[in-house]
């Protein structure tokens, strides 16, 4: 697509418009599912369950986003206004049942209903709307921005990454402003704000007008088809070393509340998830333009991984977690290792399609694309529930009192604990990454 015809063309022909705009509005509004722990505890209390029944609503709505990718990744293929309008009408409507859900268990305490309601609106209806979402702008973005594909996928991605620090202090706001705790009501709202903020993505989003996709499916070919074209380890190490990164990703993130006031900067907290969120954002547009001027893609995930054992295993040696409150380094090590966690698990994901779209070319792309995120789907189901084992069956829970004068309940060991998975999973990424995944040379060019 040439600056002349996007200039002369219009709105229509802009990639900005038509491709970067409604790519930021979708994923925007998809990504405060990451906002889960801010509420999940309120939610629990309201309902009358635990925090931990609570919280598999979360692990649900992440397993459907990657399988709706994988199931769906054809659907999108075909037809993005049809993929962004299911993800629009799937995320408003299951946003907007979770908070109808919330208000039956407050006043039907322990109900099974409520809490089934919240897994099947929360977990699979938002579910479905978040993997069509989330796939739906990226290989529209990859055609208006040919020369700069990372860079491309990287603003959307980030978009998913930055909604957390965006929708964050909205939601604290919402909280904080109904005195009653009616929670249900803040998912109410935003359910509305999100379908107009998709409606809007969706109505704008299209390919450009020298792309035509083949009509008669046989004239493409069969997914093990595209796969085949290289060995079929290839494509595994790709799948297990983003599953990988995403599972200890995960397992640091669903624990990083809680390490953050175990090291005594509770009433920082807030402020410290905002800067973990901008650094996933900033990873997952930085890392990825960054990629685009390098000739194997690669090579980024090989600079995460390092990076992500490198720091862990300082954590690890110093015991920085369960020695380091009162002492500056140590804290400057465990912030150190969330930030750069939080970059390269946003790294990961933005690297992903374009990393795919240089081994396997253009034309299944979202297809390939879907079928890889059933890693996320996954990882979904593990990262944050192997650590919240981890935590809860080694070390000890010790009360103290913490800078906001607060009593808090946490495990320092059991945390520090949670690095030996972590750290043991990267190292097997790395191999993998160096081993089984071929550099690509970007030599795959047919279109």
């Amino acid at each position: 697509m040439s600056s002349s015809n996007n200039k002369s063309g219009g709105w229509r022909t802009n990639k900005w418009v038509r491709a970067a705009i409604p790519a930021l509005l979708l994923h925007c509004s998809i990504g405060t599912v990451y906002c889960w722990s801010i509420f999940s505890q309120e939610i629990a209390d309201y309902i009358g369950y635990s925090k931990g029944a609570v919280e598999w609503a979360f692990s649900f709505a992440i397993f459907f986003l990657g399988m709706s990718a994988a199931f769906l990744g054809n659907i999108v293929e075909k037809d993005i206004h049809k993929s962004s309008l299911i993800a629009t009408v799937c995320f408003a409507a299951g946003m907007f049942l979770t908070g109808v859900f919330i208000k039956y268990g407050g006043t039907h305490q322990h109900s099974p209903v409520a809490l089934v309601g919240i897994y099947l609106s929360y977990g699979f209806i938002m579910g479905v709307g978040l993997g069509t979402g989330y796939l739906s702008p990226v290989k529209t973005l990859m055609l208006w921005f040919r020369d700069r594909k990372g860079l491309a996928t990287g603003l959307a991605v980030a978009g998913f990454g930055a909604a957390k620090a965006i929708a964050s202090p909205i939601m604290q706001k919402i909280l904080g402003d109904n005195q009653n705790g009616e929670i249900y009501k803040m998912f109410m709202i935003l359910a509305v704000v999100y379908f107009i903020m998709m409606f809007v993505g969706h109505l704008l989003l299209a390919k450009p007008a020298d792309w035509h996709e083949p009509q008669d499916s046989s004239q493409k070919p069969k997914i093990m088809e595209v796969l085949k074209t290289k060995p079929l380890s290839n494509y595994i190490g790709i799948w297990v070393m983003f599953y990988i990164n995403i599972t200890c990703g995960l397992a640091l993130i669903s624990q990083e509340k809680m390490i953050v006031k175990c090291v005594g900067l509770a009433a920082m907290a807030g402020v410290i998830s905002t800067i973990s969120a901008i650094f996933n954002a900033g990873g997952r547009l930085g890392f990825s333009a960054w990629a685009d001027t390098m000739k194997d893609r690669n090579t980024i995930y090989k600079m995460i991984f390092i990076l992500s054992i490198v720091f862990t295993a300082l954590v690890m040696v110093t015991g920085g977690i369960k020695n380091g409150e009162g002492n500056g380094l140590l804290i400057f090590l465990v912030l150190a290792l969330i930030f750069v966690v939080n970059a390269g698990y946003g790294g990961g994901f933005s690297n992903v399609p374009t990393l795919l779209s240089d081994h396997y070319g253009m034309g299944s792309i979202s297809a390939i694309h879907g079928i890889t995120l059933s890693a996320w789907a996954f990882a979904g189901l593990t990262g944050n529930q192997v650590a919240s084992y981890i935590v809860n069956h080694s070390g000890e829970f010790i009360t103290k009192v913490d800078s906001t004068g607060h009593e808090i309940s946490v495990n320092p060991v059991g945390y520090q604990n949670v690095l030996y998975f972590t750290i043991a999973l990267y190292i097997v990424a790395l191999i993998l990454c160096l081993v089984l995944v071929k550099p690509s040379g970007k030599a795959v060019k047919k279109n």
